[in-house]
């Protein structure tokens, strides 16, 4: 008997403990779960825009969590961190989201070649079929728009800078060093 209730107590104190590593967030917009961190991945379930999830795993861009009874993979840029609802959701809070580090609430999201050296670079071969597969995920500038209005996101129009001026050659030789 005290081996059993030895055996209950550990149950629970590791399901309390994987409760509290868990972090809330909230979803920015309608999104699938997935059941791996893929979108070519078994389709778990949805998640509706401003539902609150329980986030588990961080795995690169992705987000483990749970929405209600399901639980799946979700594009780490749909979920803010937080049980704040969707308030301020707009570009801020999804870069906060996507940059701050620490807890499983806060990731770290980096773009860019990790993990490859000039000897990966250096083998690499044209691959047509990856191609063919990435000009069917091409999209319209009306469709990128239509995206982007759903979201909350706005155009802003940027000043160009301003153009490159050559370097002065130094008025003095002290200058130069």
């Amino acid at each position: 008997m005290k081996s059993f209730l030895i055996s209950v107590v550990a149950m629970v104190l590791g399901a309390v403990s994987a409760t509290a590593l868990a972090a809330t967030g909230t979803v920015l917009r309608a999104e699938k779960l997935y059941s791996q961190p893929s979108a070519s991945a078994k389709v778990a379930g949805n998640a509706a825009k401003g539902a609150s999830v329980m986030i588990l795993a961080k795995q690169g861009g992705w987000l483990r969590v749970t929405s209600g009874n399901t639980t799946g993979w979700i594009r780490l840029l749909s979920v803010r961190a937080g049980a704040g609802g969707l308030g301020g959701a707009g570009l801020g809070d999804v870069v906060g989201a996507a940059t701050t580090k620490s807890d499983p609430s806060r990731v770290v999201a980096v773009a860019g070649l990790r993990g490859l050296n000039d000897e990966d670079l250096k083998q690499a071969k044209f691959n047509e079929a990856e191609l063919a597969r990435l000009e069917t995920m091409k999209v319209t500038a009306a469709q990128a728009r239509s995206f982007a209005g759903k979201s909350g996101l706005a155009a802003v129009n940027v000043p160009a800078l301003p153009a490159p001026q050559a370097a002065k050659a130094p008025a003095s030789t002290w200058e130069s060093n």
